[in-house]
Protein backbone atom coordinates (compact mmCIF):
# COMPACT_ATOMS: atom_id res chain seq x y z
CA UNK A 1 0.00 0.00 0.00
CA UNK A 2 1.41 3.39 -0.94
CA UNK A 3 1.84 5.91 1.78
CA UNK A 4 -0.85 8.56 2.08
CA UNK A 5 0.12 11.73 0.21
CA UNK A 6 1.15 14.64 2.34
CA UNK A 7 -0.54 17.95 2.22
CA UNK A 8 1.76 20.47 0.53
CA UNK A 9 1.46 24.10 1.55
CA UNK A 10 2.83 26.81 -0.76
CA UNK A 11 3.36 30.10 0.97
CA UNK A 12 5.45 33.21 0.60
CA UNK A 13 5.09 36.96 0.49
CA UNK A 14 2.28 38.68 -1.37
CA UNK A 15 3.26 39.32 -4.98
CA UNK A 16 5.89 36.58 -5.15
CA UNK A 17 3.93 34.74 -7.84
CA UNK A 18 2.25 31.88 -5.95
CA UNK A 19 -0.92 32.00 -8.09
CA UNK A 20 1.07 32.12 -11.34
CA UNK A 21 3.17 29.09 -10.35
CA UNK A 22 0.09 27.13 -9.26
CA UNK A 23 -1.82 27.98 -12.45
CA UNK A 24 1.12 26.81 -14.59
CA UNK A 25 1.52 23.63 -12.55
CA UNK A 26 -2.19 22.73 -12.77
CA UNK A 27 -2.24 23.32 -16.52
CA UNK A 28 0.38 20.57 -16.85
CA UNK A 29 -0.96 18.40 -13.99
CA UNK A 30 -4.69 18.99 -13.44
CA UNK A 31 -4.78 15.98 -11.07
CA UNK A 32 -3.15 18.11 -8.36
CA UNK A 33 -6.06 19.33 -6.29
CA UNK A 34 -5.84 22.94 -5.19
CA UNK A 35 -7.98 23.83 -2.24
CA UNK A 36 -10.37 26.71 -2.89
CA UNK A 37 -10.36 29.22 -0.03
CA UNK A 38 -13.31 31.00 1.46
CA UNK A 39 -12.91 34.79 1.64
CA UNK A 40 -14.81 37.86 2.76
CA UNK A 41 -13.06 39.84 0.00
CA UNK A 42 -15.17 41.07 -2.90
CA UNK A 43 -14.53 39.29 -6.22
CA UNK A 44 -12.03 40.89 -8.61
CA UNK A 45 -13.01 41.09 -12.29
CA UNK A 46 -13.12 37.59 -13.79
CA UNK A 47 -13.13 35.72 -10.46
CA UNK A 48 -15.84 33.10 -10.07
CA UNK A 49 -17.47 31.82 -6.87
CA UNK A 50 -16.37 28.24 -6.18
CA UNK A 51 -13.56 28.39 -8.73
CA UNK A 52 -11.17 31.09 -7.49
CA UNK A 53 -12.72 31.53 -4.04
CA UNK A 54 -15.88 30.85 -2.09
CA UNK A 55 -17.03 34.42 -1.54
CA UNK A 56 -18.75 34.59 1.85
CA UNK A 57 -20.20 37.26 4.11
CA UNK A 58 -18.62 38.19 7.45
CA UNK A 59 -21.43 36.30 9.22
CA UNK A 60 -20.82 33.17 7.15
CA UNK A 61 -17.08 33.36 7.88
CA UNK A 62 -17.79 33.76 11.62
CA UNK A 63 -19.84 30.53 11.52
CA UNK A 64 -17.16 28.58 9.61
CA UNK A 65 -14.55 29.64 12.19
CA UNK A 66 -16.79 28.99 15.20
CA UNK A 67 -17.71 25.51 13.94
CA UNK A 68 -14.07 24.53 13.34
CA UNK A 69 -14.78 24.03 9.64
CA UNK A 70 -11.58 25.79 8.53
CA UNK A 71 -8.16 24.12 8.54
CA UNK A 72 -6.70 27.60 8.83
CA UNK A 73 -7.85 31.17 8.47
CA UNK A 74 -6.28 34.60 8.54
CA UNK A 75 -7.08 38.24 8.12
CA UNK A 76 -5.15 40.01 5.40
CA UNK A 77 -5.49 43.56 4.09
CA UNK A 78 -8.83 43.93 5.87
CA UNK A 79 -10.37 40.68 4.57
CA UNK A 80 -10.51 37.15 5.99
CA UNK A 81 -9.46 34.03 4.10
CA UNK A 82 -9.76 30.39 5.17
CA UNK A 83 -9.34 26.81 3.95
CA UNK A 84 -12.39 24.53 4.26
CA UNK A 85 -11.18 21.49 6.25
CA UNK A 86 -13.52 18.73 5.01
CA UNK A 87 -12.60 18.96 1.32
CA UNK A 88 -8.85 18.80 2.07
CA UNK A 89 -9.20 15.76 4.34
CA UNK A 90 -11.45 13.97 1.86
CA UNK A 91 -8.94 14.40 -1.00
CA UNK A 92 -6.00 13.25 1.14
CA UNK A 93 -7.94 10.17 2.27
CA UNK A 94 -8.63 9.38 -1.40
CA UNK A 95 -4.88 9.43 -2.05
CA UNK A 96 -4.93 12.63 -4.12
CA UNK A 97 -2.07 15.14 -3.96
CA UNK A 98 -3.36 18.29 -2.28
CA UNK A 99 -1.88 21.76 -2.54
CA UNK A 100 -2.77 24.76 -0.41
CA UNK A 101 -1.68 28.19 -1.56
CA UNK A 102 -1.94 30.30 1.58
CA UNK A 103 -0.25 33.05 3.58
CA UNK A 104 2.23 32.75 6.43
CA UNK A 105 -0.37 32.81 9.23
CA UNK A 106 -2.27 30.04 7.50
CA UNK A 107 0.86 27.95 6.96
CA UNK A 108 1.63 28.19 10.69
CA UNK A 109 -1.90 27.06 11.59
CA UNK A 110 -1.68 24.11 9.18
CA UNK A 111 1.65 23.06 10.73
CA UNK A 112 -0.07 23.00 14.15
CA UNK A 113 -3.06 20.92 13.04
CA UNK A 114 -1.32 18.68 10.46
CA UNK A 115 2.26 18.22 11.61
CA UNK A 116 3.20 16.05 8.62
CA UNK A 117 2.27 18.76 6.10
CA UNK A 118 5.10 19.82 3.81
CA UNK A 119 5.62 23.58 3.96
CA UNK A 120 7.17 25.17 0.86
CA UNK A 121 8.29 28.81 0.88
CA UNK A 122 8.25 30.65 -2.43
CA UNK A 123 10.86 33.41 -2.31
CA UNK A 124 11.33 36.29 -4.76
CA UNK A 125 14.61 36.57 -6.69
CA UNK A 126 15.19 39.87 -4.83
CA UNK A 127 13.42 42.44 -2.65
CA UNK A 128 13.47 44.90 -5.56
CA UNK A 129 11.67 42.42 -7.80
CA UNK A 130 9.02 41.84 -5.11
CA UNK A 131 8.44 45.60 -4.76
CA UNK A 132 8.14 45.88 -8.55
CA UNK A 133 5.53 43.10 -8.64
CA UNK A 134 3.52 44.53 -5.74
CA UNK A 135 3.43 48.04 -7.14
CA UNK A 136 3.01 46.91 -10.75
CA UNK A 137 -0.36 45.20 -10.26
CA UNK A 138 -2.18 48.50 -10.53
CA UNK A 139 -5.21 47.04 -8.77
CA UNK A 140 -4.72 48.45 -5.28
CA UNK A 141 -4.54 51.91 -3.72
CA UNK A 142 -1.16 53.09 -2.30
CA UNK A 143 -2.13 52.41 1.36
CA UNK A 144 -2.92 48.77 0.50
CA UNK A 145 0.42 48.44 -1.32
CA UNK A 146 2.21 49.85 1.74
CA UNK A 147 0.45 47.29 3.96
CA UNK A 148 1.44 44.52 1.54
CA UNK A 149 5.09 45.64 1.55
CA UNK A 150 5.15 45.74 5.35
CA UNK A 151 3.59 42.28 5.47
CA UNK A 152 6.09 41.01 2.88
CA UNK A 153 9.02 42.01 5.11
CA UNK A 154 7.51 39.95 7.96
CA UNK A 155 6.74 37.05 5.64
CA UNK A 156 10.28 36.95 4.22
CA UNK A 157 11.68 36.77 7.76
CA UNK A 158 9.65 33.57 8.37
CA UNK A 159 11.42 31.58 5.64
CA UNK A 160 13.43 29.43 8.14
CA UNK A 161 10.14 27.99 9.49
CA UNK A 162 9.55 26.19 6.19
CA UNK A 163 10.76 22.75 5.07
CA UNK A 164 11.86 23.84 1.60
CA UNK A 165 12.51 27.18 -0.14
CA UNK A 166 12.04 27.63 -3.87
CA UNK A 167 13.20 30.89 -5.48
CA UNK A 168 10.79 32.12 -8.15
CA UNK A 169 13.23 32.95 -10.93
CA UNK A 170 11.24 30.91 -13.49
CA UNK A 171 7.60 29.87 -13.22
CA UNK A 172 8.28 26.70 -15.22
CA UNK A 173 11.22 25.65 -13.02
CA UNK A 174 9.40 26.33 -9.76
CA UNK A 175 6.28 24.47 -10.94
CA UNK A 176 8.47 21.47 -11.87
CA UNK A 177 10.28 21.56 -8.49
CA UNK A 178 6.97 21.78 -6.65
CA UNK A 179 5.56 18.78 -8.55
CA UNK A 180 8.70 16.79 -7.69
CA UNK A 181 8.30 17.67 -3.99
CA UNK A 182 4.70 16.45 -4.19
CA UNK A 183 5.81 13.19 -5.92
CA UNK A 184 3.55 13.95 -8.88
CA UNK A 185 6.24 13.69 -11.58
Amino acid sequence: MSERPRLTVLSGPSGVGKSTVVAHMRKEHPEVWLSVSATTRKPRPGEQHGVHYFFVTDDEMDKLIANGELLEWAEFAGNRYGTPRAAVQERLENGEPVLLEIDLQGARQVRESLSDAQLVFLAPPSWEELVRRLTGRGTEPPEVIERRLAAARTELAAEPEFDVTLVNTSVEDVARELLALMDVV
